[in-house]
């Protein structure tokens, strides 16, 4: 794959957090000149973006016409969270005897920042007041830094390279679409987050494991969860199930 322009790192990066969000929805098509059009540059660079995309496994190449943004199965979706949960408990226990106040400083920071963006997105469901996907992008990428913090500490490279690989599951829209039904699960998680940072300050590398590895398990569940609400509030009636054929936004390529 080619080394990326610094104009198309930027339109790869920016596009990636709105897939997984789920900013950009599943089965959404990515027309190279509308995105020329929205980032102010020429196709080149949106190749190269679309490619490193496609290279991710987010999207499938639509020759001649850009890409379309993959959905994720059940199955994909819990394989995922599975590489996940060992390569994160693995980190995570590898960072535990590393820490130093100003490491733990760094932590405490990320999570009082995620901590607050959970309590607005909870509010936000409740409510049925989830405005904008930008929430929803912000208190994604607040989540990864609580865990990029652990994952430069632990300086296990290979193995945070591929956990990052396997985090990138997208069903954001899903996620909003729940709403109040996970609220439990939202607190949970962030609970999660503070037990991990008490079980790194206390420098016990098989308790960070554990709760690490139970945290991301947890997460899925959550995911999953949400593609269960998702799913039962737009599957059509018994009686629909002989009409026409819908249109199949989820095949991968």
């Amino acid at each position: 794959m080619p080394v990326l322009s610094t104009k198309a790192d930027e339109v790869a990066r920016t596009l990636e957090d709105e897939i997984v969000s789920g900013a950009i929805p599943q089965g959404q098509v990515l027309r190279q000149e509308h995105v020329c059009d929205r980032f102010g540059v020429s196709r080149t660079p949106v190749r190269e973006a679309l490619q490193r995309l496609e290279a991710l496994g987010l999207v499938t190449a639509l020759p001649n016409r850009g890409a379309r943004v993959r959905s994720i199965s059940s199955a994909e979706l819990r394989e995922a969270f599975l590489i996940r949960a060992e390569l994160e408990g693995l980190a995570t226990a590898h960072a535990a005897p590393r820490m130093t106040p100003e490491d733990l400083a760094r932590l405490d920071a990320a999570e009082e920042r995620f901590a607050e963006l959970t309590l607005e997105l909870r509010a936000q469901m409740r409510s049925g007041d989830l405005r904008n996907s930008s929430l929803v992008v912000v208190w994604m990428a607040a989540n990864h830094a609580f865990h990029d913090v652990i994952y430069e500490i632990a300086a296990l490279p290979r193995v945070e390279q591929l956990a990052k690989s396997a985090r990138r599951t997208f069903i954001g829209e899903h996620v909003w679409s729940a709403r109040g039904e996970l609220d439990e699960l939202f607190a949970r998680n962030d609970l999660q987050h503070r037990a991990i940072r008490e079980a790194l300050a206390a420098g016990s590398p098989d308790g960070a494991r554990t709760l690490a590895r139970e945290h991301v398990l947890s997460s899925g569940r959550l995911m999953e969860a949400a593609l269960e609400v998702a799913a039962a509030r737009t599957r059509p009636p018994d009686w629909l199930s002989g009409g026409p054929e819908r249109a199949d936004w989820g095949a991968a390529g």
